[in-house]
């Protein structure tokens, strides 16, 4: 069963916590792109809770949306500079988008923070 077809139906107004169930029950299936489509719209809604942009951004790595994945987690550094995640995750993006030099910085100060690669 593809999980774009999968039936989502909620009484009454779908509130922002139903909408970040079905992303991250999108995310666990490894449907990433629509997981982020779903996260793209809760984030515009709720710009202020990292956790959603935090994994936003792991929704666009994972679908190789660097550019994405990296603004992302650039505009949410710039909320919160002490999330070693972030930092961690920008480093690895960087680095898969072959800018090893860039994401260095971000690596040292993930592993400072005691946020260790997985």
């Amino acid at each position: 069963m593809s999980t774009t077809a999968l039936n989502w139906t909620v009484e009454g107004p779908v509130t922002p916590a139903d909408r970040w169930i079905r992303a991250t029950f999108l995310f666990d299936l490894h449907d990433y792109i629509t997981a982020a489509r779903e996260l793209e719209a809760l984030a515009a809604d709720e710009p202020a809770t990292a956790a959603v942009r935090l994994l936003l951004a792991r929704a666009y790595y994972h679908s190789a949306q660097l550019g994405r994945a990296e603004q992302t987690l650039r505009d949410l550094l710039a909320d919160a500079p002490s999330d070693g995640y972030a930092h961690l995750l920008l480093g690895r993006t960087l680095q898969r988008g072959s800018r090893h030099d860039e994401a260095t910085p971000h690596l040292r100060l993930a592993a400072a923070m005691g946020v260790a690669p997985a």
